[in-house]
């Protein structure tokens, strides 16, 4: 089973941030070879968080050394090696970790990709949780495809065009 935690914080306008979450997560978790997750005898749990630039800057200056937003940072909280072994775990519960999104850099990506910061938010959390399943895009080119396949996946499930594409006004 998987349990999403979800906590918004100003900016964030009024929305069920909540369900949306929940439904990113899940469809992440559905397209990627580790769907068993979701059918395990365990809870497993991902914390999200909405919330500002600048915390967001203030989290990626202090973990990743770089002193400026971003759209979304992850924090995994099980090894990648240690992944796989999760399916058929019968622990009580194991934290994959925490996905923290910044309302100001995805309002503007939003807007730059035509898209509403609900469809982009989703985008993000899925591009979050593959993280936590310790996919990582700046490993490669070739790992850099394979992620956004997977995210092309998941999104379809729930509806949401190509976040590759550009698509005009």
């Amino acid at each position: 089973m998987i349990h999403v935690e979800t906590a918004v914080e100003e900016p964030w306008p009024e929305a069920d941030w909540e369900a949306l979450a929940s439904r990113a997560v899940a469809a992440a978790l559905a397209t990627s070879p580790y769907a068993g997750i979701a059918r395990a005898r365990y809870t497993a749990e991902v914390s999200v968080l909405f919330t500002s630039d600048e915390e967001v800057r203030t989290l990626n200056r202090e973990y990743r050394q770089k002193d400026k937003p971003t759209n979304v940072l992850s924090f995994p909280m099980v090894q990648a090696d240690m992944i796989e072994g999760l399916t058929n775990s019968d622990d009580g519960e194991v934290l994959l970790g925490d996905i923290v999104l910044a309302y100001g850099v995805t309002a503007a990506e939003a807007a730059e990709k035509h898209a509403s910061i609900a469809d982009h938010a989703t985008h993000l959390i899925v591009h979050g949780l593959l993280h936590l399943l310790g996919y990582d895009h700046e490993q490669g080119e070739a790992e850099a495809d394979h992620m956004e396949e997977l995210e092309r996946a998941a999104l379809a499930t729930l509806g949401i065009a190509d976040p590759y594409v550009v698509r005009e006004a």
